[in-house]
């Protein structure tokens, strides 16, 4: 395994970030536990998960899995129980905004909810302090001095060690770093954002600004909801089922994903394998998160780390799915 710092902070972590998104809903307990000991074994020590995981996939707690919010940290937080040092052996992320329930203050991140969620994480986490704690999206109704009026009273109380945020605007990350310089805290030290091949729009201004900052980039989705992993090359259901939005996407991106899959082959590297690559050859990104549903699939990322992508296929890349010049240069002088 590869390491490196969590942006600008001293904290190291895994070029890969295991994604717990499907522990629940689409992966039994039993088989999440597989995964989270396959990612230790193998060096991975970041994980990322949220407090609103859990629901929406069907398996049910009959099959060993979830159909409700905070199902996924509680599956996290038994595999902690079972302990051998794999809380410690852990930087653990999770994230908060979303509604855990249809109560006012149940949602967003007011400093009532950032307390009431973050001991409700810690409790599901079976854990006294969360490493990484993100702002899942901006709140645009609440002052950023109350927010990190909240987060300070979590970090002296020992609960959090390092804030992020996740699907931040360029301009909402200068607003949190303002905010909070004045307050005379570190701030943000990650963005959780989209960032794959075929969607670069981060490369405008998120990415700028972060790097402006110290922030470190946590891409998610870096196959495109499988769009980037051969797609054409296999059957129909290799499209990524939980998500009827990649089939019109499938259609739109076909000239480009026909001439990816020609290149990866001429280059004899598995699509997939590629497109993470690309994404650790990106000198703003920390670790690109991937989000398995079996230890196999885990396994399957792990060639990117040793691919070395040169010049030559970096910009062939580059063509067939262009990205962005720093704004306003891309659209302006």
């Amino acid at each position: 395994m590869k390491y490196t710092k969590l942006g600008g902070s001293g904290l190291t972590v895994s070029r890969l970030c295991l994604g717990t998104m499907n522990f629940g809903p689409f992966t039994p307990e039993a088989e999440s536990f597989e995964v989270m000991d396959a990612a230790h074994e193998w060096g991975i020590n970041f994980f990322d998960t949220a407090n609103v995981y859990g629901r929406g996939g069907g398996l049910g707690d009959a099959t060993g899995g979830t159909d409700h919010v905070g199902g996924t940290e509680e599956i996290i937080g038994r595999w902690f129980a079972q302990g051998n040092g794999r809380r410690e052996r852990t930087v653990l992320a999770t994230k908060v905004y979303n509604d855990m329930g249809d109560w006012p203050n149940e949602g967003r991140l007011s400093a009532l909810h950032i307390r009431r969620s973050l001991d409700a994480s810690l409790k599901r986490l079976q854990t006294d302090y969360i490493d990484l704690y993100q702002f899942h999206h901006v709140d645009r109704g609440t002052p950023w001095e109350e927010i990190w009026q909240a987060i300070d009273v979590a970090i002296t109380a020992g609960k959090i060690l390092y804030v992020g945020s996740s699907n931040f605007g360029g301009w909402h990350l200068a607003q949190a770093q303002e905010a909070a310089h004045t307050a005379g805290l570190i701030g943000l030290r990650s963005e959780q954002s989209i960032y794959n091949l075929a969607n670069r729009d981060i490369e405008l201004e998120v990415i700028p600004a972060s790097q402006h900052y110290g922030i470190g980039i946590i891409p998610y989705s870096p196959l495109r909801g499988g769009l980037l992993g051969g797609v054409l090359s296999r059957e129909e259901g290799g499209v990524r089922r939980a998500s009827g939005r990649a089939l019109p996407r499938l259609a739109r991106l076909r000239p480009q994903l026909e001439a990816y899959e020609k290149l990866c082959a001429e280059a004899a590297i598995e699509p997939a394998t590629v497109a993470l690559a690309w994404l650790l050859h990106q000198p703003a990104v920390t670790a690109p998160i991937v989000g398995p549903r079996t230890r196999e699939q885990l396994q399957s990322s792990l060639p990117a780390l040793d691919t070395e992508l040169s010049d030559d296929m970096l910009a062939k890349l580059n063509a067939i799915f262009p990205g962005f010049k720093t704004a306003p240069e891309h659209y302006a002088w």
